[in-house]
């Protein structure tokens, strides 16, 4: 599991579940210095190296200096079996030497990830915040360039959200049964199959990837159905009720012919709604500044505002 360290006095090995909390503190620590406070959870980070799609004895790694402190995390992760694969590279402000070395390190297992996959080329992202100046110069050194951008919404719930009416011919289920994951699965898979960064999944592993996740609630997954047509989802976790008391949108998707009649913002308001009832401070969710669709309009619409922007940068390799 150990490596050769990537500069001296260094030591470099595979990730283990039982590192998140150092890791925690470490994302921590460069995000406040960026944003100014904490931006993920001990769950969020453990989440993400028991991820199904993340395989530990090859995709991450982490680097200790001689005191035995942890300096950088760094990691590739596909999505689905496409060509597009996900990277970060987050490094101590004490250890800037160790930058260079880790983002070579991502990048190219990126490409060993998509070849594997059987394409003939990578098509790699890293999310960044918009103030974070330092990691988007080192990105563009690096030929990245800005592909599109993320934006988090809040809206703020008082003592109590009133419950939307249920519009005409329209009833709601949660996924508390398998066909009521089934079919939000599906609508999601619809509903996003033209949007940035689309890669099909099917639904053993969009499952598996949910029901591993300690945010996951299938109770806030709801699917909006007309007679017996699935015609809209929202997936609702709990990745914002830790450390901020608020709840999040993770997916809303309305199938494209059932777009345009109200259903989105239904959903949202119902969601609202529901958070309220749980005590909940506000909702989240983020929404593609280029989305195809008039998300941003609608959320807007809504009363939510902005409070962060992520953008993501993309190299081909």
């Amino acid at each position: 599991m150990t490596t050769s360290a990537p500069a001296a006095g260094y030591l470099t090995r595979r990730p283990l579940v039982e590192d998140a909390r150092e890791i925690h503190e470490l994302i921590s620590l460069c995000d406040t210095q960026v944003i100014g406070k904490a931006d993920m959870t001990l769950d969020d980070v453990t989440d993400e190296l028991n991820e199904p799609s993340f395989d530990r004895e090859a995709d991450g790694w982490v680097v200790h200096d001689g005191t035995g402190r942890l300096v950088a995390w760094a990691w590739a992760r596909r999505k689905g079996g496409s060509d597009n694969v996900d990277i970060d590279v987050v490094v101590h402000p004490d250890a800037p030497e160790l930058t260079d070395g880790l983002w070579d390190t991502v990048t190219e297992r990126a490409r060993r990830i998509a070849t594997g996959l059987g394409h003939d080329r990578a098509v790699v992202d890293i999310g960044l915040y918009r103030e974070d100046s330092g990691k988007r110069a080192v990105a563009a050194a690096r030929g990245f360039g800005a592909a599109t951008g993320f934006i988090r919404l809040r809206a703020d719930h008082g003592a109590s959200v009133p419950e939307p009416g249920l519009p005409p011919g329209v009833s709601v289920h949660d996924g508390l049964t398998e066909e009521v994951r089934r079919q939000g699965h599906a609508v999601q898979q619809a509903g996003f199959a033209d949007h940035f960064g689309f890669t099909p999944v099917d639904y053993d592993e969009w499952y598996g990837e949910l029901d591993s996740s300690a945010s996951s609630d299938w109770s806030q997954l709801t699917v909006a159905r007309i007679g017996d047509e699935p015609v809209a989802m929202l997936l609702g976790t709990d990745a914002f009720a830790g450390d901020e008391n608020c709840g999040y949108v993770r997916r809303l998707a309305v199938l494209p012919a059932f777009r345009g009649r109200g259903l989105g913002r239904f959903m949202l308001r119902a969601a609202f709604a529901a958070d309220a009832r749980r005590g909940r401070a506000g909702t989240y969710l983020h929404v593609d500044a280029n989305n195809s669709t008039p998300a941003l309009d609608l959320y807007l619409s809504v009363g939510m505002r902005q409070v962060l922007a992520i953008d993501v940068w993309r190299r081909t390799v």
